[in-house]
């Protein structure tokens, strides 16, 4: 029996091919003073394509890229999808020994790197004899924009599978050496039409890309104003300041942030943000780290008019859970319930099932997760079951209304005296002191309780570390066993590129 066509499989280059003919005037990407529209999106995107294909290589390659949000990213992904090639995001903030292992372990063919950050890959272009294009002059790397003004503007068309790797993104090395998270097109472009709908990134609406376009989130919310119709606007570093700027001047409506972002911008001042005119922005949404409820509180009195939302998710899952504006303020804490098509499951250690009331494991199956880690089997089946769930390593707490409370993750779980601590719950009160700026729990060994809560405390402005008075506004809400018995001052958190705190790091 012949199985009847499902129709063009999803592709993450087709939504750039479909507004270059419904809208080719449309701007589609703005970095300061230089803007794309769709045709020329689209047009340079195929450029890039049939430049990659002439030098060899073919579906399936794998192209690494090295910028920062800057006016490229959106045509250099399109392009390579439009070859049926798969991109290889790197961290510009990488080591070069961190690129190589990552070029090695990816077999990519190819890199496109911005001049800048040549240093970043030069050791492995040179090891690997890599085709490497630079956007800027780097030496031995080629032109990229000699490259694409080479290259005919005929959209090369490669049929891929829908379930083939759009991205290969590896994982920030938070628990152990990076791991290559695949990602598909049609997990990515579901991401697309899911967060436009729930963000408002489509047509006729403009976005700011934010969070850094080679961390996951950063390029899901990047591109999918290019991919739904929308305009989106490159903010190349980030400055506070300069956001506020950009969204009077290009009167956005849609702006993805990290926790740390509106602490930035808390640090600013209320005149600075009444000092703007944002009177177009309507939405926020956060991601990454906990949105502690005393900042939430922050960013829904200065941004009153604001829609509000906070989602979780991760590389490997996707969006999981959103916390919707009707929501914000009767639920502190909570990062709301499943999102479009995402179906999740909580269970106690033994596995079994954990209902309202209950703290365990967070499991999820949607179109969102990845196809597996790259060459990396065991590590795949770890996270997974048989039935298609994953975890992320998150536990969770769920309300009598089965919205979701994140209460750490399984690893940084401490257990002291054989009672099971969760961090982010102490984390979270201390959050609410005027002295501390943001606060890390972790246990460190103890010879008498196996480990001891140790907070480690970024003191707010000029504030000294009152050990005293933090274990007394602790006792107001946690157990005597969740008080911290060591505390350290800290001059930063060390974070990774998503706004992740890495407590590796801190223990270290």
């Amino acid at each position: 029996m012949t199985t009847a066509p499902s129709g063009a499989p999803l592709n993450i280059a087709n939504g750039v091919r479909e507004f270059a003919r419904a809208t080719p005037d449309a701007v589609a990407v703005i970095d300061g003073d230089r803007r794309l529209t769709y045709r020329q999106l689209h047009e340079r995107a195929a450029r890039l394509a049939q430049s990659l294909t002439g030098r060899g290589l073919t579906a399936g390659s794998r192209v690494a890229v090295c910028l920062g949000n800057r006016l490229e990213h959106p045509e250099i992904a399109c392009g390579i999808a439009m070859a049926g090639m798969t991109m290889v995001p790197l961290n510009p903030r990488y080591t070069a020994a961190e690129a190589t292992f990552i070029l090695e372990h990816s077999e990519s063919a190819a890199v496109i790197a911005d001049a800048a950050l040549a240093a970043v890959v030069a050791p492995a272009v040179a090891a690997g004899a890599l085709i490497a294009l630079a956007v800027g002059d780097a030496d031995g790397f080629e032109s990229y924009d000699e490259a694409l003004a080479a290259a005919t503007p005929v959209d090369p068309q490669v049929p891929v599978d829908e379930e083939a790797p759009f991205c290969i993104a590896y994982t920030s090395g938070t628990t152990g050496a990076p791991k290559g998270v695949m990602i598909s097109h049609r997990s990515r472009v579901l991401t697309f039409y899911m967060a436009a709908m729930e963000w408002g990134l489509g047509i006729g609406r403009t976005s700011i890309a934010v969070a850094p376009m080679y961390h996951g989130a950063g390029f899901a919310f990047g591109y999918a104003p290019v991919f739904t119709g929308g305009t989106v606007v490159m903010l190349p570093k980030w400055n506070p300041q300069a956001l506020l700027e950009l969204i009077e001047r290009e009167r956005a409506q849609s702006v993805f942030l990290v926790p740390t972002h509106a602490q930035m911008l808390r640090g600013l001042g209320a005149d600075a943000i009444a000092a703007r005119d944002l009177s177009t922005l309507d939405t926020l949404y956060f991601n990454a780290a906990a949105l502690p409820w005393e900042l939430k509180q922050w960013v829904m009195a200065a941004f009153p008019a604001v829609g509000v939302h906070e989602l979780y998710g991760s590389t490997e899952s996707g969006i999981i859970t959103n916390l919707r504006p009707a929501d914000m303020a009767r639920k502190p804490g909570s990062v709301g319930q499943p999102w479009f098509m995402t179906e999740v499951r909580v269970v106690d250690a033994d596995g079994n099932p954990v209902g309202p009331g209950g703290t365990g494991e967070l499991f999820s199956r949607s179109p969102y997760l990845m196809r597996g880690y790259l060459k990396n089997p065991e590590a795949t089946a770890a996270c997974t079951t048989d039935d298609g769930f994953l975890s992320c390593g998150d536990m969770v707490h769920i309300d009598d209304e089965g919205y979701f409370y994140i209460v750490g993750r399984k690893s940084d779980m401490i257990v002291s005296g054989g009672i099971n601590v969760y961090p982010r719950e102490i984390e979270d009160v201390l959050a609410t002191h005027p002295s501390v700026a943001e606060a890390a729990v972790v246990g460190l060994p103890s010879a008498q309780w196996g480990e001891e809560v140790t907070a480690y405390v970024v003191p707010a402005g000029d504030a000294d570390l009152d050990v005293e008075a933090l274990e007394a506004h602790c006792r107001q809400s946690l157990a005597g066993y969740k008080i911290p018995r060591q505390w350290h001052p800290i001059a930063e958190l060390p974070r990774n590129a998503a706004g992740k705190v890495v407590k590796r790091d801190i223990r270290a």
